[in-house]
């Protein structure tokens, strides 16, 4: 039988120890890493390239959430933690995560099925994850709100001539993520954030974050001089 080699990424040193030691009693599987948050799960998955990487979402510094789109470039990704909000687990799949399994619904031979299963493809779901999951597929049989949101984004990143990479930032921005978040969801430094901000600025006429955000989200428009 093929060994997988796997990543463990969880800001919860008792819970990484945990889950190597499960992982271990199996002869097929080999731990090769442990990360405590995003930045370090990328640089390790970049160096060791693990068949699989078991993801946290909340963890210190870089969050699981954050460091995923990043990872799935690399590696099939299976989300292991403790957060079990909808929106969080809809997030996390519609960035690529390959399964989604919650703390306290798996058995350990769930969890080396998921891990073995991970890079053929083959996702799972605990309960909570299952349940959210039907429930977007319900909501998106009425998607009109979601595409005249993304129409309006499309149309503004054209209106204001924004890159690719300006999007993505200003996106963040409205979203009320300070410029350190910011660096930190897309690796980046914070004086590359300020550069970007300033550009994104000058693009949309506006001098405050308020003002930008505005005009970003459609409630005010170029040549309308905001106050405050």
């Amino acid at each position: 039988m093929a060994r997988l080699s796997v990543l463990i990424a969880d800001g919860n040193p008792v819970v990484r120890a945990g889950l190597a030691a499960i992982l271990c009693t199996a002869e097929d599987l080999d731990v090769i890493a442990q990360a405590a948050d995003g930045r370090e799960a990328l640089s390790l998955t970049r160096r060791y390239a693990p068949d699989v990487i078991l993801l946290d979402v909340r963890m210190p510094g870089v969050d699981g959430i954050s460091a995923l789109p990043h990872l799935v470039q690399l590696a099939p990704v299976l989300m292991l933690t403790y957060s079990r909000e909808a929106e969080i687990i809809c997030e996390a799949l519609s960035l690529g995560a390959g399964g989604y399994l919650v703390h306290g619904e798996f058995t350990t031979d769930d969890l080396l099925r998921a891990v073995r299963d991970a890079p053929l493809g083959r996702p799972h779901f605990t309960p909570t994850a299952a349940s959210a999951l039907l429930a977007e597929l319900r909501a998106s049989s009425h998607p009109q709100r979601g595409v005249a949101q993304s129409s309006e984004r499309m149309h503004n990143s054209v209106v204001f001539g924004l890159s690719s990479r300006e999007v993505e930032i200003m996106d963040l921005i409205a979203s009320g993520m300070s410029n350190q978040r910011i660096a930190a969801a897309c690796f980046i430094s914070e004086k590359t954030v300020k550069n970007h901000i300033n550009r994104i600025f000058a693009k949309l006429q506006s001098a405050t974050r308020s003002e930008a955000i505005a005009r970003w989200l459609g409630t005010a428009r170029p040549g309308v001089t905001g106050h405050g």
